[in-house]
């Protein structure tokens, strides 16, 4: 079993970005209208560079100036199963275990691209068709998240 996380980012544009522990590194990819429990939802998921795994459990404002300045907190986390992993091949197939998202999911890298992927959640019990993503970040919340300089790069 692996750690899973999802950041919910207010930078320019509020984003989510996936990460997935994979290989002693956080693999990540930005889903600009954040991850569905409905498995009718196709939603884009852009490969960023990886992050160390210490990544994982960042809350924090990231000052104005640098990459990413804006709040980030932990939107859901926790452990995932894979199914069956072929970053090669454009497709990551695997079962989570967070807060919020539960089940089977699938990233698959779209044709002829090399970052731009599909994150889709696959029909199980977990399922939701009426999911609508809901951001966490309260102004109460804001207020007492600190200004952090995070390293994003590997080292």
């Amino acid at each position: 079993m692996s750690s899973f996380v999802v950041h919910e980012h207010h930078s320019k544009k509020l984003h989510y970005d996936l990460r997935l522990e994979i290989g002693g590194a956080l693999k990540s990819w930005t889903i600009p209208k954040g991850p569905s429990m409905n498995p009718k939802d196709k939603r884009l998921a852009v490969m960023v560079d990886d992050h160390p795994l210490e990544y994982g459990i960042f809350e924090g404002i990231i000052p104005e100036g640098h990459y990413g300045a804006g709040p980030v907190i932990i939107w859901d986390s926790g452990t995932y199963d894979s199914v069956k992993q072929d970053i090669i091949k454009g497709k990551i197939e695997f079962y989570l275990r967070g807060k919020k998202l539960k089940g089977l999911f699938v990233l698959t890298r779209m044709k002829g691209k090399e970052k731009e992927w599909l994150f889709i959640k696959k029909n199980d019990e977990y399922s939701d068709g009426n999911f609508e993503i809901r951001p966490e970040l309260t102004e109460e919340r804001r207020r007492l998240l600190q200004e952090k300089i995070q390293s994003c790069h590997m080292t």
